[in-house]
This record gives C-alpha cells, sequence and structure tokens, in this order.
C-alpha cells in the first residue's frame, strides 16, 4: 500500500516537472521568435519599437480605409420617392469657355433632375401647393392640365404618376418629337394643337385651362356624380409658385456653390420664374450682382429689358414664320409679359439677343470641347455667359444654368437636315468662339 501510495507520488512528481519544462520553453521559443533579450534595457527598446511598428501599421490600415470610403454626399443619402431627387444639382466649371474668357463661367447641371430639366423644380412646387390648398388630393385619380413646349409637361407627368394623378398635356404639333415620345411613356395623354395666338381661344395654353375647366363635367356642362377628381390646370406661366421654387431652392443653391463669389448670373425666360426667383433671392445678398436676360431671336422680352417695349422685329408684317416665337430654340422666349417675370421687375439689369446660329454652333463648341450634350435653351445661356465675360473682362465669375440636355432635341435642334431647311449652317466641328458676335 506504501508503495503504491509512493508510486503515486512519483509519477506526480514528474507530471509537474515536465509541465514546467513544456511551459518554459515555449515561453522561451516566443521571445526569441519576438527577439527579446534578457537584457532589460534591450527589452524596452524592442517592445518600443514592436509598439511602434503596430501603431505604423494600425494608422496605415486607418489612412488607406479613410481614403477608400466613399464620402458623404448627395449620392450616398437616401432619399423618399422621385421627389427627392429633385434640386441640389451640381456646379461646374466650364472649362473652355473660361480659359477662353478669363472668367471662372460656371453652370449649374439642372439636367441632371430626374425629369431632365430644371422645370422639375417647378412641377414638385405647383403639386406641392395645390395639395397644401386642398386643390388636389393624392391618389383620388384627379387630372392635371398643362400647355407647354414640352419640358414642364414632362416633369408634371412624372410627378403626377408619383403622386397617383393623372397628367393632361396640350402641347405645339411643331415641337421635337421626342417630348411627345416621352410624355406618353410616362402615361401622359398628349393633345398636339396647331401652334396660333395667344389671343386663340385654341392656342395650347388657352386650350389646356379649358380642358381643365371642363372636367369631370357632363355634357350639358353640370357637375358629374364622380366630384372628387378635380381638373387642376398647372398654369406655369402665371402659377407663382414657378417663381417660388427658384426663389426657395435655386437661388440659395446657386449662393451655396459659390459661397457668394458670383458678379453676374445670366438665364433665359419662357415663364419667367427661374429668372424672377433666383434674381430675386441673390439680389438680397449680393446688392452689386449684375442680372442678365438670354433671349433667343424673336422672343420680344428684349426689347421689354432694354426698352420696356413688348416687340420683337419679326413682328412686323409678313416677317413671322410662326407662333408662338419665330427661333428653333425651345423652351424660352416669348411675346408677353407673364406674371412669373413680373416678378423680376427692377431685378433685371440688362439682356442679350442670342441669334440661332449662334446657339447652334455653341451646343456643337460644347460636345467638341467639353463633351456636353447640351439643349438649346441652354446654348443660349452660355452664348450670354461669353458675351457677358467680355463685356466685364478677366477675372469675373459668372454663373448660368443647363437647363435640359440634346437628348430632347433630336428631331430638331439636332437634326442637320432641318436646321439646314431653315437656312442655317451646320458646322461639323466647332472649335472656336469666333462665331459669337
Amino acid at each position: 500500500m506504501l508503495e503504491s501510495i509512493s508510486d503515486k507520488n512519483k509519477h506526480i512528481a514528474i507530471g509537474a516537472a515536465l509541465g514546467i519544462f513544456f511551459t518554459l520553453s515555449t515561453t522561451a521559443i516566443v521571445l526569441a521568435t519576438r527577439g527579446i533579450s534578457s537584457d532589460p534595457n534591450r527589452n524596452s527598446h524592442s517592445t518600443s519599437r514592436r509598439d511602434n511598428r503596430r501603431r505604423s501599421l494600425i494608422n496605415f490600415s486607418n489612412d488607406k480605409l479613410i481614403s477608400s470610403s466613399p464620402k458623404a454626399d448627395r449620392s450616398s443619402s437616401i432619399c423618399d420617392g422621385v421627389a427627392g431627387l429633385i434640386g441640389n444639382t451640381p456646379m461646374m466649371r466650364i472649362k473652355s469657355l473660361s480659359e477662353a474668357t478669363g472668367c471662372e463661367i460656371l453652370a449649374k447641371a439642372e439636367f441632371l433632375n430626374p425629369g431632365g430639366s430644371t422645370k422639375d423644380r417647378v412641377a414638385l412646387s405647383m403639386i406641392n401647393t395645390a395639395e397644401r390648398d386642398h386643390i388636389l388630393t393624392p391618389g383620388n385619380g384627379s387630372t392635371i392640365f398643362e400647355g407647354t413646349v414640352g419640358s414642364t409637361g414632362i416633369s408634371l407627368a412624372m410627378m403626377a404618376k408619383a403622386r397617383g394623378y393623372n397628367a393632361w398635356i396640350v402641347m405645339p404639333d411643331d415641337v421635337a418629337l421626342e417630348k411627345s415620345q416621352l410624355l406618353e411613356k410616362l402615361g401622359a395623354h398628349v393633345e398636339k394643337v396647331r401652334p396660333v395666338s395667344i389671343v386663340d381661344k385654341n392656342q395650347f395654353v388657352n386650350l389646356a385651362k379649358t380642358r381643365a375647366q371642363n372636367f369631370g363635367k357632363d355634357e350639358d356642362g353640370s357637375e358629374s356624380s364622380n366630384s372628387q377628381k378635380t381638373g387642376f390646370f398647372a398654369d406655369q406661366f402665371e402659377n407663382l409658385a414657378n417663381f417660388e421654387a427658384h426663389f426657395t431652392t435655386t437661388g440659395p443653391e446657386i449662393y451655396k456653390q459659390t459661397g457668394g463669389n458670383v458678379d453676374a448670373i445670366v438665364m433665359g425666360a419662357g415663364t419667367g420664374g427661374t429668372l424672377a426667383g433666383v434674381a430675386k433671392y441673390l439680389k438680397g445678398l449680393l446688392p452689386n450682382l449684375r442680372v442678365y436676360l438670354a433671349d433667343p431671336q424673336g422672343s420680344g422680352l428684349f426689347n421689354k429689358v432694354k426698352y420696356n417695349i413688348m416687340y420683337s422685329p419679326t413682328e412686323k408684317e409678313g416677317r413671322r414664320k410662326r407662333h408662338q416665337v419665330d427661333t428653333v430654340v425651345e423652351g424660352v422666349g416669348i411675346n408677353r409679359l407673364t406674371r412669373n417675370f413680373a416678378m423680376s421687375e427692377g431685378l433685371v439689369d440688362d439682356a442679350i439677343r442670342v441669334t440661332d446660329q449662334e446657339a447652334i454652333d455653341m451646343a456643337r463648341y460644347l460636345v467638341h470641347n467639353e463633351g456636353l450634350f447640351i439643349g438649346s435653351s441652354s446654348a443660349v445661356n452660355c452664348v450670354s455667359a461669353v458675351r457677358i465675360a467680355r463685356e466685364l473682362g478677366p477675372g469675373h465669375t459668372i454663373v448660368t444654368l443647363l437647363c435640359d440636355s440634346g437628348h430632347r432635341h433630336l428631331t430638331k435642334f439636332w437634326n442637320d437636315d432641318y436646321l439646314t431647311a431653315q437656312g442655317l449652317e451646320v458646322k461639323d466641328v466647332v472649335d472656336s468662339l469666333d462665331f459669337i458676335q
């Protein structure tokens, strides 16, 4: 029995000795691998170097992670529906125009709105205002009516679908074909009419108003039993929700993006809401700012600003080729004073008239030099910006808008055969600004 106990103790002692041996051996191996000496000073230095290396690797990894992480910007935020994509468009420096003039020529890329133009802001504002005033109720099947040459109709059709409405768009039958095609794909009812004077009851804006007034009525003119549905005439020319859209969004965005460093702004006017809203906002903060109207040939606004007379040379007997404005440019220019344009009274310092040939050449110049494929009203704005830069001299900052792209102008403004038939010259490449008079 005693021998058995003695043997057990012997085994325990041997096991303990082996455990201590292996523990010490493992520690020695680890320390040797890490290069730690029995010298306490060396251990201290080695530990310090090791810690520095570890911190360096951590910092390097963090720097790489930070540099490769996406920056917080418009594209990384989540918006609620298509309305959340409207506005906050980027501001770009047009390099070739800036270098040619010695000025900073900046352009707000409104064609990047989801509906493809600055009119998205107007459509959203008009619908929001109608809903706020209980004229429209989302999802009840009401119909939005508008008379338009294209862009406002497209924006309204987009927002109508987003809010549960129908859209009925009345437009001249001579606008670019792709505009009506796009409207139809957005689910709008498109009614094309012959271009006539605003005094004609069948003029596209007047007819849209009539359609809205008669919506929901029986043939005898009495109200239909389905009274929940409303026919809403958006009325972009006279509805001040147009002006308010640019006073509350476009103007503040320009100020923020430029830091208030703006000497002049220039843009065309159709309804006049963009020009009036932006000018009203910016001039309140920048009293020395110069505001210019960019006007295509055939429009009377140039003379209204310059001489306070609404008149275009094409108004002479026998010279007018078409209503509403005698130009290949679509979207800007008008021969009457709208309520929205009237909001710019006292704010517009000067006006610049741009010929169709200049607009065509500018569009092709920007494709060749910038890769920018712009629409006709954007081309008018850019010609005017260069004129202003030459007038003010180097060192100034001029801001304009790129209202829409060339994609909705393929069958007219970007159609060589059409332009040639209008007596205009189409050049394969435009590589200088000598075409600007």
